[in-house]
C-alpha cells in the first residue's frame, strides 16, 4: 500500500505509524510552496494524508478536490504520530485496507 503525505517539513515518527498500519510505501511532498500547487497526484497511490498543519493553504482544497475525483481516501491529521494513529484507526476506508 502506498500514501500520499503532503505537508510537514519533517516526519518524525509518522513512517513508524504508516508502517505499523501496513502502509509500506509513500511519497512526501512538504506542500510549503505555491509550485507544489501544479504537482500532479501519482495514480498508483492507495491514500492521500494531509498534515494540514504543515501546508500552504491552496493546496489543501486542490489535494482534496482530486482526491475525490481519484476516489483515493483522504486524511487530514496534525504532524504528530499519535494524531495519525488515531486517524487512521477511525478511518471507515483504511480499515479495508489498513491492517
Amino acid at each position: 500500500m502506498t500514501a500520499l503525505i503532503v505537508g510537514g517539513d519533517r516526519l518524525g515518527s509518522i513512517p513508524q505509524v504508516l508502517n505499523e498500519r501496513g502502509i509500506e510505501n509513500y511519497i512526501h511532498w512538504t506542500g510549503r510552496k505555491k509550485g507544489m500547487r501544479n504537482k500532479t497526484i501519482p495514480t498508483n497511490i492507495d491514500m492521500i494524508i494531509v498534515l494540514y498543519d504543515f501546508i500552504e493553504h491552496n493546496l489543501t482544497n486542490i489535494i482534496k478536490k482530486e482526491a475525490k475525483s481519484m476516489e483515493v481516501p483522504c486524511i487530514f491529521a496534525k504532524r504528530a504520530g499519535s494524531d495519525l494513529a488515531m486517524k487512521l484507526d477511525v478511518c471507515k476506508y483504511c480499515r479495508r485496507c489498513c491492517t
